[in-house]
């Protein structure tokens, strides 16, 4: 049986000779010439002054965190559906992540509930753009001024994507992308962070490179470097870095075709009473990372996934509870009466196939499928 795959990633020979160019160069580590290049063009293509590279997402949000000054016993305002990285980064720097219940509709964090979170502790705010749907920045940004706050724009999800014609992770202090195999561009692993603020981008940079000026910055005069802070090993690679570039030249065209697959999904779907499409606010460019589906509550979403896998689809959950981990047990804030909204769409929520070279032949497959395990 020839399974449709949840994801895929798309290379050709640009991506081969863009490689095969580093490799002969003789430089394939972080902070070179080919990470210049990518932080130019994507600063270019998000509209902001400055990027830096890093080694995935998690590190640019960690990386960002302590860039702000954000240390032990800070609070961290944290939509409470997203994949843990958002809430592992304000761990690392023994902050606190205050989780905060999503809108069931964007999946986004409900921005009505945001103050009521906040404390004489609270210093950030990490909206997550949640599968490629930016979250409502304007409210955002004014609880924020009106607190003193920083934000963070977690765009794992949104390379590419809009709100109110400003594109994700030029909106807020700092945004944060994902180059990780499931996102729309790739290069197996990777990141970058976005700024206006050129102070914290060379703090930042500093920062990903053990707290030192990187080698290729020093390259043209002899000087021996000084460890001026405690920093990481978060640097991207020249090789993944070349690989970006070329797929963030083809952003538009992914996501082009993304939003044409996402359109004949939601017509397939909509014959089918048990499903919920997803919702797309009028002012938002969503690049449909992934295919989130909801499902009604009498339906085991779980008893799902395996019956599809079993007719050779993949799919998958859309993201987590935090509130619901066991690693965040011990949080204050983690009373389930609290989520309502979260713990539905954790529950119920279906990602299903979506990827460049999917074919709406695919898609139909997929419907069909999914109509035969739902009895409809």
């Amino acid at each position: 049986m020839n399974k449709i795959p949840l994801t895929r990633p798309f290379f050709d020979e640009k991506e081969i000779n863009e490689i095969r160019n580093v490799l002969d160069s003789g430089w394939v580590a972080g902070q070179g010439p080919e990470n210049k290049k990518l932080e130019e063009e994507f600063s270019k293509y998000i509209d902001v002054n400055y990027s830096v590279c890093c080694s995935n997402c998690t590190a640019a949000l960690h990386l960002s965190l302590i860039a702000l000054g954000i240390k032990k016993d800070d609070e961290v305002i944290v939509p409470d559906y997203t994949f843990p990285a958002t809430a592992h980064a304000v761990l690392y720097c023994g902050a606190v992540p205050i989780f905060v219940d999503i809108n069931k509709k964007t999946y986004n964090i409900d921005v009505a509930l945001i103050e009521s979170k906040i404390t004489k502790k609270t210093k950030a705010i990490i909206p997550v753009h949640t599968f490629g749907q930016c979250a409502d920045m304007d409210i955002i940004l004014k609880i924020a001024k009106k607190h003193n706050l920083k934000v963070i724009e977690d765009a794992a999800c949104a390379v590419g994507s809009e709100y109110k014609g400003k594109k994700a992770g030029s909106i807020g202090d700092i945004g944060c992308f994902s180059f990780h195999a499931r996102k729309n561009i790739t290069s197996g692993e990777g990141g970058i962070i976005t700024s206006n603020n050129k102070e914290l981008i060379d703090s930042i940079r500093s920062l990903s490179c053990f707290g030192m000026e990187s080698a290729f910055a020093r390259d043209k005069k002899f000087k021996i470097p000084k460890f001026t802070r405690l920093g990481y090993n978060y640097k991207l690679s020249d090789i993944a870095a070349a690989v970006a570039i070329i797929q963030l030249r083809r952003s538009e065209e992914y996501i082009g075709k993304r939003n044409k697959l996402a359109e004949y999904y939601n017509q397939k779907l909509k014959e089918l009473k048990s499903v919920t499409i997803p919702f797309v606010e009028k002012h938002n460019k969503h690049v449909f990372q992934s295919y989130i589906v909801l499902l009604d509550k009498k339906i085991n979403r779980n008893d799902i996934i395996s019956k599809l896998n079993e007719r050779g689809i993949q799919t998958q959950i859309g993201t987590y509870a935090l509130h619901e981990q066991p690693i965040y047990k011990n949080l204050t804030n983690c009373d389930e009466k609290e989520f309502p909204n979260t713990t539905f769409v954790y529950n119920q929520s279906l990602a299903l196939p979506l990827y460049y070279e999917m074919k709406l032949d695919d898609i139909d497959k997929v419907v069909l499928a999914l109509k035969e395990v739902l009895h409809e």
